[in-house]
C-alpha cells in the first residue's frame, strides 16, 4: 500500500499564532514533527501542507518538502484532501503539526490498519488519561470507544462523566475511563475524497473537531492505542513542558 504523510501547518492559530515556527530546543515545531514522521517505514512520501510562505520557506530550509494549499480550508483534513487531489496514493496520513513527541511506529500502525481491515476507511489513536483534572481540560480531546475499538464520540468535555465519582473510583474505573485522542489520522483514499465533499457538520462546528463530520455521517473510525506517549503544543506555555520531555528522552 502506497501511503503519503501530510503535516498540515497554518500560521494563523487562534491560541498560538505562528505555532509551526515556534522554537523547541533550537528547532522549529514543524521540523520536530517532520523529523519524527520521517522515521516511519510505511510512508512513501512526506510533506508539509501550508498556506503560508514563511512556513514553506522554513521547511525547505531544513530539507523537507512543502506544498502550498488554499488558505480557506476549515480543517486540516480538508487541506489534506487538496493534497490528495494532486498526489496519488492508496492511503493518506494526516500528521498533526503540534505533536513533536510523535512516535513513527504509530504512523506505521495506522497505515497497517487501513491495509489489513477492509472496512476501515479512517483510523486514529488514543492514549490513557490518568486524572480527572487533566481530562476536564477543553484543550485535551477525549474519545469514547466501543468494545471493538470503534469511536462512539469525541469531545472537549469530560466524557464519560462519572455520575458518582466515589463509586467510580471504588470499582477501579477512574482514569482508565478517560482516553485522550491523539490527532493522528489515516484515511483510505476513496473515503478522503468523499469526506472532502461534505460540509462541516453541526457537532463538528460546536466542538471544533473535524472527525465528528465522519461520525455524524454514520461512518466508522477505528481507534488504536498509541504506542508512544504524546505531549502536544496548544499554547505558548506548552513549549517548556515539551522541551523538558525531550531532554528526558
Amino acid at each position: 500500500m502506497h501511503a503519503v504523510g501530510v503535516i498540515p501547518a497554518r500560521y494563523g492559530s487562534t491560541r498560538f499564532p505562528g505555532k509551526p515556527l515556534a522554537l523547541i530546543g533550537g528547532k522549529t515545531l514543524v521540523e520536530r514533527v517532520y523529523e519524527r514522521a520521517r522515521a516511519a517505514r510505511r510512508l512513501g512520501r512526506l510533506m508539509v501542507a501550508t498556506d503560508d510562505a514563511r512556513i514553506a520557506a522554513a521547511v525547505s530550509a531544513f530539507g523537507g518538502e512543502a506544498i502550498m494549499t488554499s488558505p480557506s480550508h476549515p480543517s486540516g483534513t480538508d487541506r489534506l484532501a487538496e493534497v490528495a487531489a494532486a498526489i496519488a496514493a492508496d492511503c493518506y496520513v494526516n500528521i498533526q503539526g503540534d505533536e513533536p513527541m510523535l512516535d513513527a511506529a504509530d504512523v506505521d500502525g495506522l497505515v497497517q490498519a487501513i491495509e489489513d481491515e477492509a472496512d476501515c476507511d479512517m483510523a486514529t489513536l488514543w492514549e490513557p488519561l490518568e486524572n480527572e483534572e487533566t481530562a476536564r481540560d477543553p484543550d485535551i480531546v477525549k474519545v469514547v470507544c466501543d468494545e471493538a475499538g470503534r469511536a462512539l464520540y469525541f469531545s472537549r468535555s469530560l466524557v464519560p462523566c462519572p455520575r458518582d465519582p466515589e463509586a467510580t473510583r471504588r470499582d477501579g474505573g477512574g482514569g482508565a475511563r478517560w482516553r485522550r485522542h491523539v490527532g493522528l489520522y489515516a484515511y483510505r483514499a476513496a473515503f478522503l475524497r468523499e469526506f472532502a465533499t461534505w460540509s462541516p457538520s453541526p457537532l463538528e462546528r460546536i466542538e471544533c473537531l473535524e472527525q465528528l463530520r465522519a461520525l455524524e455521517r454514520g461512518r466508522t473510525i477505528r481507534v488504536l492505542p498509541a504506542r508512544g506517549r504524546y505531549l502536544g503544543v496548544d499554547r505558548p506555555e506548552d513549549v517548556a513542558a515539551v522541551e523538558r520531555a525531550l531532554t528526558r528522552g
